[in-house]
């Protein structure tokens, strides 16, 4: 007369816990994994039959131009092949003289084969924005002019551990040498502290926001207390990882999470002047810069790979998986509400928080424009890489 009890036992705690695991296992968001590349149609790209590549040509033209100083056995790192994959396509780039963007879709169409990109069975991702910003400086430390804005300095040393059979790891460091050893550099808040005797001051900005901005970009353009305008480009770096300092404002229940954007970031900074200083410096990274003509003002500050930018046709990825000079399909939101942004990139720089194989940076020029959309991008989306048709089936 108990068996049926009994059953009624078992059924809860063994089989109801199982079939619950099932269910859970079953609806779960998947994981995000390792980088996977998934062949795809052209077709399969959404809007790219009425999209515009004209300004992702321009763009590849110029990362050609960068290829032609290379032998062809050189690496272009990732799954990028070598130089010589990637001649032919540079050929056929600059040979096109059209300027109808249907003709230029066919050259991408004939010499590239698109590849989905995802993280394991993740292939959403994130997609942010950059700017090239206007300062205001002088050579002279007087008056409002009180934050520097330093060069490379002369005890800054860069290693990179692939060059190292024995270290085991493709990561670059930074750092200074002491009595034969190799240590960590200064930090932020060290320098903001005790300066640096190392490098040279470049100018000096006058707004501490401002310049900390300028470290977030990597690049920008100063307007000196003469008159005189240049460019100021990224020139090193001092070895500490990027930490976001929106994530810190979070963390101190400054600025709710689904309020947090660039624009909330600067906003918190001006309005809390006595606090400002100590959030900049949980960001223990530190950017050095070189100066340099305005060249065509079209254009943004070269890129890590070298080339100037190209507003609305460059973008920054994680080079851990990604090679730079190669074509980009985003798929995401454009910063003003509901708006697409479907559009062809060539992938041209990197960047401290630019991590992860569905991740990308944006590049919007210069202006108050490209600075307000920078300021409001931050759309999920997903990632398509174009490559030469030698490379795509390895």
């Amino acid at each position: 007369m108990r068996r049926p009890r009994f059953l009624a036992t078992v059924f809860l705690f063994l089989v109801v816990p199982i079939a619950a695991a099932a269910v859970w296992w079953l609806t779960r968001p998947p994981i995000a994994g390792p980088l996977k590349l998934t062949p795809v149609a052209f077709a399969d790209l959404p809007d790219w039959a009425t999209s515009d590549p004209r300004p992702a040509l321009a763009a590849f033209r110029r990362s050609c131009e960068d290829l032609k100083n290379k032998p062809p056995p050189a690496s272009l790192g990732a799954y990028g092949g070598t130089v010589a994959d990637w001649r032919e396509a540079c050929t056929q780039a600059q040979a096109i003289q059209a300027k109808d963007k249907q003709v230029v879709r066919h050259f991408f169409e004939e010499a590239f084969a698109p590849l989905q990109v995802s993280a394991g069975a993740v292939a959403d991702g994130l997609f942010t924005g950059y700017y090239e910003p206007q300062l205001h400086g002088s050579r002279t430390k007087h008056g409002r002019y009180q934050t520097p804005v330093y060069g490379l300095p002369g005890d800054l040393v860069t290693v990179d551990l692939s060059r190292f059979p024995s270290a085991q790891s493709t990561q670059r460091i930074a750092g200074r040498i002491d009595d034969g050893k190799l240590l960590p550099y200064a930090t932020r808040a060290e320098i903001d502290a005790n300066g640096l005797g190392s490098a040279d001051v470049l100018f000096y900005g006058d707004d501490p926001i401002a310049v900390f901005f300028l470290h977030i970009q990597g690049s920008g353009r100063v307007v000196f207390d003469d008159g005189k305008v240049v460019r100021i480009a990224y020139a090193g770096q001092n070895g500490w990882p990027y930490t976001a300092i929106g994530k810190t404002l979070i963390a101190h229940g400054a600025v709710p999470r689904d309020k947090m954007s660039m624009r909330a970031i600067r906003d918190w900074l001006h309005a809390n002047p006595a606090k400002a200083r100590a959030i900049m410096e949980s960001d223990a990274s530190f950017i050095f810069f070189r100066e340099l003509p305005i060249g065509n003002p079209r254009l943004g500050a070269p890129g890590a790979e070298g080339p100037s930018l190209t507003p609305g046709a460059s973008i920054a990825v994680d080079m851990k998986f990604h090679p730079l000079g190669a074509p980009f399909y985003v798929v995401t939101n454009s910063p003003d509400a509901g708006g697409k942004l479907h559009r062809l990139f060539i992938a041209q720089d990197t960047g401290g928080a630019i991590r992860g194989c569905v991740r990308a940076d944006l590049f919007f020029g210069f202006g108050a424009q490209a600075e307000r959309d920078a300021g409001g991008m931050k759309q999920n989306g997903q990632l398509y890489v174009l490559l030469p048709k030698s490379i795509a089936p390895r």
